[in-house]
């Protein structure tokens, strides 16, 4: 039996439309090193989507989504940061 993800960090959306649980988890993740772990809790019904296409933007990485009777529950591992742009 595998032993479930244990997140960093937990971010909860609960309540908050979009674009709010994305900008939100964006705030929160540039604040967490590589390899962590962020949990976001929402109840936004377009919140799964939404933080899909940000991790897939962003080229962090959706590790699992469960939708429960009222909130979802998503787990995202953040991925290294691109260097900075040369000038």
């Amino acid at each position: 039996m595998q032993e479930p993800l244990k997140p960093h960090r937990r971010l909860d959306c609960t309540g908050m439309l979009c674009p709010q649980p994305v900008v939100s988890t964006r705030s929160v993740i540039n604040d967490m090193a590589q390899g962590e772990l962020l949990e976001v809790i929402a109840t936004d019904p377009l919140a799964e989507l939404d933080l899909a296409v940000f991790c897939h933007k962003t080229g962090h990485e959706l590790v699992h989504a469960e939708r429960g009777p009222d909130t979802l529950r998503v787990l995202i591992r953040v991925s290294p940061r691109p260097p900075p742009a040369a000038d």
